[in-house]
């Protein structure tokens, strides 16, 4: 009879285990150095072929025209065609919900405004997809800020006198704005911090709220440099205040919004977006790509043309802000119980 002692079988039982266990790292090693080889591997012959870029708003607006002027530059860059195409809907979602659910291989873009996917869970809770889940930042290439407009003979120079302008006349002053839009979200956000109301005008399009607010059927609006330079120029609307951080070149001398409100900041943030689960050394890749060609001086200049300025935020930076901005105009959504029609 051989006896074992205890000991020794359990000196035994733990070598086992060491080595299975040995063994099962090796293997998640050498898995997961697998997939960091696949992802650059990916990379290292992407694009090999046409790329997509979805605009979920109708050709001709700042989306569309930027998307096609990076599309062009990114073509060149990557040598690969990059195609323009609009599927608009639902306030920019149709587009952004079928890219979201494209496949991730960086072959469908997405260049929208931001403050669709930053609002859109806030004011349409139906929507078939996550902005922040189902979606991965790639670059925001160009901010427009808005400017605060009101008709050319409304006696206010800056936001304090239009402020007391209001609660001297005892009536709101009147607003247009899409409604349910990052517009009209800015304004009701700007008059609360300032202390008076504005009386909301719901338009389809802030188009057509410029063109009533340059007939001189309401008193005021809130719309992107692109949009309103054009009618300030002309001295059909008067330009109280720019929302960005700084004074913005294509603005000169109008003050900002937050030299009266401090960190009031809003805009048109054109983002770039891919769906998650795209390899990340694609989407590095693309970022580079977008940033480089935003960092010459021809796109610059083309891009103040636009009443845009380029960014430099990087992917993860991108979506800290998202989250940020999606809590703060929740937060306004709810208080004010703002829908989507």
């Amino acid at each position: 009879m051989t006896t074992v002692h205890p000991g020794a079988r359990a000196t035994s039982s733990s070598s086992l285990i060491g080595r299975r266990a040995a063994l099962g790292m090796a293997a998640a090693l050498a898995l997961g150095g697998a997939s960091v080889a696949a992802h650059a591997q990916d990379a290292a012959g992407y694009p090999n072929k046409m790329i997509r870029i979805t605009v979920p708003n109708p050709a001709g607006g700042t989306s569309d025209v930027l998307a096609r002027l990076l599309g062009k530059e990114l073509g060149d860059a990557l040598k690969q065609p990059v195609v323009v195409e609009n599927k608009a809907g639902a306030n920019g979602h149709i587009g952004a919900s079928f890219v979201a659910k494209s496949a991730p291989d960086g072959y469908n873009l997405l260049l929208l405004d931001m403050s669709v996917l930053t609002i859109g869970p806030a004011v349409m809770p139906q929507l078939n997809y996550s902005p922040t889940k189902d979606l991965a930042p790639i670059a925001i290439p160009a901010y427009s800020p808005h400017l605060l407009v009101v008709r050319h003979d409304l006696p206010a120079k800056n936001i304090d006198e239009l402020a007391a302008y209001a609660k001297k006349s005892g009536q709101p002053v009147s607003f247009g704005t899409p409604l349910a839009a990052i517009s009209q979200l800015a304004g009701i956000q700007l008059a609360q911090n300032k202390g008076f109301e504005f009386n909301v005008i719901g338009y389809k399009g802030g188009a057509q709220a410029l063109a009533d607010l340059a007939g001189g059927q309401i008193d005021s609006a809130m719309a992107s440099v692109l949009a309103t330079k054009p009618l300030v120029t002309g001295g059909k609307v008067k330009a109280i205040a720019v929302t960005s951080a700084k004074p913005f070149a294509a603005t000169p001398g109008v003050p900002t919004v937050a030299s009266q409100i401090p960190d009031f900041v809003t805009g048109s943030w054109q983002g770039l977006l891919a769906p998650a689960g795209t390899p990340p050394a694609i989407l590095d890749k693309l970022q580079a790509e977008i940033q480089r060609i935003v960092a010459r001086p021809d796109i610059k200049k083309r891009l103040e043309e636009l009443g845009s300025e380029p960014t430099d935020m990087n992917r993860a930076q991108i979506a800290q802000w998202m989250q940020a901005e999606s809590v703060r105009w929740g937060k306004v959504v709810k208080d004010h119980n703002i829908k989507a029609e």
